[in-house]
């Protein structure tokens, strides 16, 4: 029995009230926002303890409402992901990330406003114009290890002041692991008292399917860089388990790079399939690390030119 369920407690006697009462159990929603690239990913992943949210330098990566759950002591976050805001190109697929972002706002206990420290640009501004009233809000200054001047900070965050009426201002760097856990201490109070809502092991609501093809849409993005446009995407085929007697647990997977040009798949295939097959091979190994199983991965490329502009295929492809 879990001596922090009030509801597992039943009829106590009377010899146990002189007992100190059990520290209440919080959990609450989170919405991490911001605009595209500002490290709301990285920020996930380093609240969370584990890589659940793709992460790349090319601009868009997070596509998802992605959510990671830590519970610490007696309080339970459960920290939504979202992608960046989208104010370029009015694509089906934009409509539905911003749809997405929109949706995420909404409907939490507590809202992590990520820009880079002592930057605000029009594509911050669009995001924060979205925070609605009555939601508590932090300020979370990311990128502090990349300021050289911290007395620029203070005239900074004055004049963030006078944007939203923050609840507190919290200058971090999501690499930095004690940042981090200051920021689970502010975090803590604005959550409600209420038992969790997962269990306490439980890291992400995504099932292994999902995470698969954002591992493999991850590693694609490495290995293309600018070269390739946003909005290519992976789809999982095929996603099959099976006892193994070796590995304990065997797992085969077949996903397809969808891109929208001839020219993209040649780029993703590469001079004689290396590109490829680099993808894959590393794709299969984080996934292995992270499933904990022997992982077989078939990856094929293919064009389908306008996707993502068609909202039927859109939708189709897993956006909601």
């Amino acid at each position: 029995m879990d001596a922090t369920d009030p509801t597992d407690a039943g009829p106590q006697p009377a010899k146990q009230d002189s007992l100190a009462a059990p520290v209440a159990q919080r959990c609450g929603l989170v919405a991490i926002v911001g605009k595209p690239n500002v490290g709301k990913s990285t920020l996930l992943n380093a609240l969370v303890g584990q890589k659940i949210s793709i992460t790349s330098r090319k601009a868009q990566t997070t596509r998802h409402r992605i959510t990671g759950i830590r519970t610490v002591g007696p309080t339970q976050f459960v920290f939504v992901d979202t992608p960046g805001f989208q104010t370029r190109h009015a694509t089906a697929l934009n409509r539905s990330l911003n749809k997405t972002v929109m949706g995420a706002v909404g409907d939490v206990d507590l809202v992590l406003f990520v820009v880079e420290a002592g930057h605000f640009t029009p594509g911050d501004a669009k995001v924060l114009s979205l925070l609605k009233p009555g939601i508590p809000a932090l300020l979370v200054a990311n990128k502090l290890d990349q300021v050289h001047r911290r007395g620029e900070i203070a005239p900074w965050l004055r004049d963030m002041q006078q944007r939203h009426d923050f609840a507190e201002f919290v200058p971090m760097s999501a690499k930095n692991p004690k940042d981090v856990q200051r920021l689970f201490a502010i975090c803590e109070k604005y959550l409600p008292e209420q038992p969790w809502w997962y269990g306490e092991d439980e890291l992400t609501d995504r099932s292994e399917k999902f995470l698969a093809g954002e591992t493999v849409r991850e590693k694609l993005f490495r290995f293309t860089g600018e070269e390739l446009p946003y909005t290519s995407t992976v789809v999982v085929e095929k996603f099959e388990e099976e006892p193994s007697p070796q590995h304990g647990r065997m797992v085969r997977i077949a996903a397809t790079i969808v891109v929208e040009r001839d020219s993209h798949k040649a780029m993703v295939i590469g001079d004689k399939g290396e590109r490829l097959k680099r993808i894959g091979t590393e794709a299969r190994q984080e996934l292995e690390k992270l499933m904990g199983a022997k992982v077989f991965l078939e990856i094929w490329v293919k064009v389908r030119t306008g996707w993502a502009d068609d909202e039927a295929r859109v939708r189709s492809f897993g956006y909601e």
